[in-house]
């Protein structure tokens, strides 16, 4: 099978897209011939954390197909089914963390960047009817991320205004559409024109520049809820317009890791900061009824074919794109 390969050399210049020898499912597991499978930034970080000596590894996180064929005892579900892949690995009950052994998939088990997939049964749900495969497969990890922070750790309401800096990445823009339909007030914030333009059809309350005056720009508003996941370029910021005793989540860092803290202010200002990670496959099926009961569909940027695979690392690297960016795997 046809599949993008990461190994022997570290970053994009270890990336091909070669011939594998496909794997037949064992007991308990399922074989999905995927339709389509969505880029995202840990697919980028990969590179740099895959070592040479390591064996090789089939890139991707998201994904959605058929059933091809089941191991002895799977009975959940059956071939033929049309099925979304949940990226979370050994996590099944929401918890205050991540258990030991929680993986993520791509690395270091194989991923969906490839023409068949064998996993866990239960690392598989039924497809929401309303996505087409081109949708249904460039979610999961975006829409799982962006559930968590919101629903189970920033206990998101409809009386909440929630701020949503660096608007544009997948993640960012699950988390506009899902706190809109929590019925809360939301802003964003990014440099691009056409990024806080697109924002606002998605149906953000008010779109500000990053690189202006966040105090004018929101006239003195500050937010109930920050989710965060730029990083050093825009914490502090972030941070100042969070209201006395309200929460910031962050999840991320694509634009630097360290900060530095005046604890001072903070805790005078009695702010809550949650870290958040993914999340567990019972919050990825309440994300699913989510998507569901909202018709909710991903933004799409761009979709490119596996043999361009290139173009797409390329469009996420530079932070061009503004949703998901996806591949066709098969029709």
């Amino acid at each position: 099978m046809k599949a993008v390969v990461h190994e022997k050399q570290m970053g994009k210049a270890g990336l091909s897209l070669r011939q594998i020898e496909k794997k037949d499912p064992a007991q308990g597991e399922v074989t999905v011939k995927l339709k389509s499978a969505g880029l995202n930034h840990r697919d980028i970080f990969v590179l740099d954390r895959h070592k040479p000596e390591d064996p090789p590894v089939i890139l991707g996180s998201d994904g959605a197909g058929v059933i091809e064929s089941v191991g002895t005892g799977v009975q959940r579900v059956n071939v033929g089914d049309e099925v979304v892949i949940n990226p979370g690995l050994g996590w099944e009950m929401n918890s205050d963390a991540p258990p030991e052994g929680f993986q993520i998939l791509g690395f270091p088990d194989n991923g969906t960047f490839a023409e068949y997939l064998t996993v866990s049964a239960d690392s598989v749900e039924k497809k929401p009817e309303h996505l087409n495969w081109e949708e249904a497969g460039v979610f999961s990890l975006a829409a799982l991320t962006a559930y968590r922070a919101l629903f189970t750790r920033g206990k998101i309401h409809s009386d909440m205004t929630v701020l949503i800096p660096g608007i544009g990445s997948g993640v960012a823009t699950f988390l506009l559409q899902f706190a809109k339909a929590a019925g809360a007030t939301v802003y964003v914030t990014s440099r691009s024109e056409a990024k806080r333009e697109k924002a606002l059809e998605l149906g953000a309350d008010l779109a500000i520049d990053s690189n202006d005056d966040w105090d004018k720009q929101l006239h003195g508003t500050q937010a109930d809820l920050v989710i965060e996941s730029v990083g050093a370029a825009t914490f502090d910021q972030s941070l100042h317009q969070l209201r006395r005793g309200g929460t910031l989540v962050t999840f991320g860092a694509s634009a630097g890791d360290t900060i530095q803290l005046d604890l001072r202010s903070f805790f005078y200002g009695q702010y809550n900061l949650l870290g958040s990670t993914m999340g567990s496959a019972e919050e990825y099926r309440d994300m699913l009824q989510l998507i569901e009961s909202q018709q909710i569909r991903p933004v799409m940027d761009r979709t490119y074919t596996l043999e361009q695979f290139h173009k797409g690392f390329k469009r996420l690297e530079e932070a061009q794109q503004f949703g998901k960016v996806g591949f066709q795997i098969s029709m």
